[in-house]
């Protein structure tokens, strides 16, 4: 799915701003057949959650409303009218007038759709949008949901990280012709030091010639040409490379009876990436990842996406040394992916498939611990679930330079029997859709090397590993040797790359100790270098990527206090002492795997 831009021939209108809002309830049975009767108004983008001080709406389960008048330009006639939605956290559903259109299952990803016979230029209409939060074992992520005494229902879930909901991204009006262009892929390779540009691209509407155009950063054309699809040579071309971003305009026309009556221009970055052996090639160079995991998190947005946050948290990215990320634990706003694929900062694309994992449970609770994947709880529905979202992931993704591999999931019971004949289907999938970048799955602590039943599966191994903090707590010395024995293991078994995407310690900014106190500023640091030490030791280790960028909330009770504190910066950005020396290491090191002394 393309993402909307004005051009020549499309307009394009943001809707954000403040809609009105309103809880589901029984006496509201149709609440897009009319205006909203409510007082209260929700920004979008934002999730809903925080903006109020009623507990009951930041804790409600079920479909809320948004609503608001929009005005369809009245230039606009002839033109097909498309709303879309950048994503409604975890359904939803959008009316025109008394009209549905369009219904999403999937929080993070976008829908559209065309509502041009329900409009007309030049006039309003009535926009509501639908929004349910609610998590089932046949939901990505998945969920349980429960009804109390009073009939009230209340959601549990798998994942560390609060359930947000409500429109967190934006909402766009916009036009485009009746013949035009509806997909566009593009892949690249070098010959050499000619840049090979593989494009194919369809059209809806009718017939017309697909005209290609390829312009270099100062708009000097490099190369051309026709068909829905062909191959454009780059003669010296300029690579995308991680910390060197060059994007090339790609122009791609529809052309019918010699008149352009449809064009749409694409940021393309030339750039390789293969795994060989147990290294990662970006451009035929091994790269070593260093970054963070991160999360969609601020105070009062929940996650709403915020431009000033994007620059700000890619500014201390830069800052840190940082030349990669993982979008953790969910596809991230396109403005992110933009933002990266122009200031070379190198992505692992992670699916929403995150709480696939209900060992958790057991292991939290010390209670039963019921199978993961099976007909009652995780299974062939579940999955057609999770395959759907990475169609729309790879769908949306595909052409972004600084996307170097997917990551399928995170932390499964990959070592539950059923988790193969879950997976398989998942990464045959994947490679069919994308067969130019390499697959990953993050593993978690409990699926030790040997007991793991699918990481042969995929190219690269990513591992999340807490020795020092849920594992031998406070006994740095004992995890050392622990991590190392373990990370061996890996290597001898499968020999490919590794990467810790997830490795921290929970710290309160401005606790200190002398001692090895966890909690503390002091014990963070000692944590990481510890991690960094058994890291240089091992040559089939080609990245870390610290938990987390920064403070981050969860869903409240005994086990998280106002959030989780592995950020090494707080959730408002002010750096702990983690951060310096973080700096210190990774702004020495680059993107080369450091050795140890």
């Amino acid at each position: 799915m393309l993402k909307p831009k004005a051009s020549a021939t499309r307009e394009l209108i943001s809707i954000d701003g403040l809609w009105r809002f309103a809880v589901d309830t029984a006496s509201t049975p149709e609440p897009w057949s009319s205006t909203l009767d409510t007082p209260l108004e929700a920004a979008v983008p934002a999730s809903y959650n925080d903006l109020f001080t009623d507990s009951a709406i930041r804790d409600h389960v079920g479909w809320v409303w948004y609503q608001r008048s929009v005005r369809v330009p009245r230039g606009w006639s002839g033109e097909r009218v498309i709303v879309r939605v950048d994503a409604a956290t975890h359904e939803g559903a959008v009316y025109v007038n008394d009209s549905r259109v369009a219904h999403h299952v999937g929080g993070y990803l976008p829908f559209e759709a065309d509502i041009t016979e329900l409009v007309a230029a030049g006039e309003e209409f009535r926009l509501t949008i639908g929004v349910n939060n609610e998590l089932t074992f046949e939901t990505i992520p998945p969920g349980i949901i429960e009804v109390d005494a009073s009939g009230a229902k209340k959601q549990s879930y798998f994942h560390d990280f609060y359930n947000y909901a409500g429109l967190a991204r934006s909402v766009w009006l916009w036009s485009r012709p009746l013949v035009h262009i509806d997909d566009v892929t593009v892949t690249t390779q070098r010959d050499g030091s000619t840049g090979v540009v593989d494009v194919a691209s369809t059209l809806i509407g009718g017939d017309a010639d697909v005209r290609l155009t390829l312009r270099d950063a100062s708009g000097a054309v490099v190369g051309s040409g026709e068909g829905p699809a062909a191959v454009i040579r780059v003669s010296d071309a300029v690579l995308w490379q991680p910390g060197a971003a060059y994007l090339y305009d790609l122009t791609i026309e529809a052309v019918v009876d010699g008149a352009v009556v449809d064009e749409y221009t694409l940021a393309v970055g030339i750039r390789t990436v293969e795994v060989s052996g147990a290294q990662i090639l970006i451009n035929g160079e091994p790269f070593y990842f260093t970054g963070f995991g991160k999360h969609e998190d601020s105070a009062v947005r929940g996650k709403g996406h915020d431009n000033a946050y994007l620059v700000h948290d890619f500014q201390l990215m830069d800052w840190i040394g940082a030349n990669s990320f993982r979008t953790s634990h969910y596809p991230y706003a396109e403005e992110v992916m933009d933002f990266a694929d122009r200031h070379g900062i190198v992505v692992i694309d992670e699916t929403p498939a995150v709480g696939l994992n209900l060992g958790i449970i057991g292991g939290i609770t010390g209670g039963p611990t019921p199978k993961t994947w099976s007909p009652e709880t995780l299974n062939d529905t579940t999955r057609e679930a999770h395959a759907q979202v990475i169609r729309e992931l790879v769908a949306r993704d595909k052409n972004h330079p600084s996307v170097v591999m997917w990551s399928v999931t995170n932390e499964p019971a990959s070592n539950e029997e059923g988790a193969r004949e879950y997976f398989e289907p998942l990464v045959t999938l994947t490679r069919e859709l994308d067969p130019s970048r390499p697959v990953t799955f993050v593993n978690v602590m409990m699926a030790v090397a040997g007991t793991d039943l699918i990481a042969d599966l995929f190219d690269v191994i990513c591992l999340n590993r807490y020795y020092g903090w849920y594992v031998m707590p406070g006994d740095l010395v004992a995890a050392e040797a622990a991590l190392e024995t373990e990370l061996r293991a890996w290597e001898q078994l499968y020999g490919k790359p590794m990467i810790m995407t997830e490795y921290g310690a929970d710290t309160i900014a401005g606790l200190h100790s002398i001692h090895d106190q966890p909690w503390t500023e002091e014990y963070q640091v000692k944590m990481l270098e510890m991690f960094h030490r058994v890291h240089d030791r091992i040559p089939a280790m080609v990245g870390e990527q610290v938990w987390n960028f920064a403070d981050f909330q969860t869903s409240s009770g005994f086990f998280r206090v106002d959030g989780n504190k592995k950020g090494v910066f707080t959730r408002d950005r002010k750096p702990k002492a983690a951060a310096h020396a973080l700096r210190a290491r990774w702004t020495a090191i680059g993107s080369a795997k450091p050795v140890a002394d």
